[in-house]
């Protein structure tokens, strides 16, 4: 079979806004806000500031790049074009290997929610492979569904908001919860993993309509409205549960509805986590695989892989590929508590977006400064994350470079 030159461009601006707000729509808006509290205290809304200037930094970054370089791959072909290919390269590795990891976990996590216990893994599997079929229908049909759960997400949340207001105030301690300033950036490091989802829409540029005008515009969009969401959640969860009862609950959604008697709604909440964590896995297939099929081009990935079905124009032994890797990993481990790992590849996948688009030249939309913020403040969460996040993210980038050193030779 040949490979044509590219893939089929077929997405506007709604479905790029949607696809960009379904991945940061996942569980994480529904479980990340407890860690945080017990991490910020009271001081909860300021971590959620400083997330949204970092991921505002780090999107501007990823949208002045896509205008440039409208093509598959996001920060690994921008790294590779502006810094050279082992910066690339390590983004590309960061992203492949960490959000692998990711699809794993959300796809335990939605499980979780919809089945009993001793089901929950071949569930899972069946949910890997139920999206990796709807993603080789092609891109249209992954916009659609997406839509779908982004919405049925949306409408769950505003009803939890809703019931938040009206139920009464904070049922826990009213005396303040302990802060400082390194549990304020914790708090920030944890909340950023839930913005973590407007560059699929640049990792998917090659499919993208008008890519130079509607991808930096779908980034700013989609950003601008899970920020509203994240703080009109977080601001009912302070209200009604408190710093303290919020930071000690597993299922902070869950518990605000218990909490103002309205266990009528619990079906529903969890109905809006599992939409929310099987959005998640689809944007995410569909992104590691636009991004395995860049870095098979360049030979980054065994160059089989590069190969695209010319009916429905998508990277289909990519997928394939990725759905036979997460179903080990499904069976074999847990992965729903390596967050901080996940976090430490995203958080230096963005340091090389932000990076490369402080290098760009030609095509800029934004200040410099935005750029080296970004970078500083990717450094900064990086050095609040777990020590066993950051030597596990540093053993796998260094897996990665020999077995590219080895490659190449």
């Amino acid at each position: 079979m040949t490979a044509p030159a590219a893939l089929a461009r077929r997405l506007g601006l709604f479905d790029a806004v949607m696809i960009g707000l379904g991945s940061m729509l996942g569980a994480g808006v529904f479980v990340a806000f407890a860690p945080a509290a017990r991490a910020a205290g009271d001081a909860l809304l300021v971590s959620l500031a400083i997330a949204a200037v970092v991921a505002f930094c780090n999107a501007t970054s990823s949208a002045q790049l896509a205008a440039r370089y409208p093509t598959s791959g996001g920060t690994y072909f921008y790294g590779r074009e502006e810094l050279g290919p082992w910066p690339g390269f390590l983004a590309g590795w960061c992203f492949v290997i960490g959000k692998t990891a990711s699809v794993a976990a959300m796809a335990l996590t939605a499980a979780a929610y919809l089945v009993p216990d001793a089901w929950q893994r071949p569930a899972a599997v069946a949910i890997v492979w139920a999206l990796a079929a709807a993603n080789l229908r092609g891109i249209t049909r992954t916009a659609r569904i997406t839509r779908l759960l982004a919405f049925t997400v949306l409408a769950v949340l505003a009803l939890v908001v809703a019931l938040g207001w009206t139920g009464g105030g904070a049922s826990g301690p009213s005396h303040p919860t302990p802060t400082s300033a390194l549990g304020i950036l914790q708090g920030a490091g944890l909340l950023f993993f839930a913005f973590a989802g407007y560059a699929r829409i640049a990792t998917m540029g090659e499919e993208v309509v008008e890519p130079r005008r509607t991808i930096p515009r779908a980034i700013v969009l989609a950003l601008g409205i899970a920020l509203m969401v994240y703080l009109a959640v977080g601001t009912t969860l302070l209200h009604t549960l408190g710093a303290r009862a919020l930071g000690a609950s597993t299922a902070p959604v869950a518990s605000l509805v218990q909490a103002v008697d309205a266990d009528w709604a619990s079906p529903l909440v969890r109905l809006g986590a599992a939409a929310a964590a099987v959005g998640a896995v689809l944007n995410l297939m569909t992104g590691i695989g636009r991004n395995s099929l860049a870095m098979a081009r360049e030979g980054d990935l065994p160059r089989a892989l590069a190969v695209i079905e010319p009916v429905h124009q998508v990277p289909r032994r990519a997928e394939l590929t990725l759905a036979g890797v997460v179903t080990v990993l499904v069976l074999l481990t847990d992965l729903r508590g390596a967050i901080g790992f996940s976090s430490f590849g995203v958080l230096l996948y963005y340091f090389v977006a932000n990076a490369a688009a402080w290098h760009q030249s030609e095509d800029r939309r934004y200040p410099r400064f935005l750029q080296g913020f970004g970078m500083a403040l990717c450094l900064l969460l990086v050095a609040t994350l777990p020590w066993t996040s950051v030597v596990a993210g540093v053993a796998v980038l260094a897996i990665g470079a020999v077995g590219r050193l080895i490659v190449r030779r």
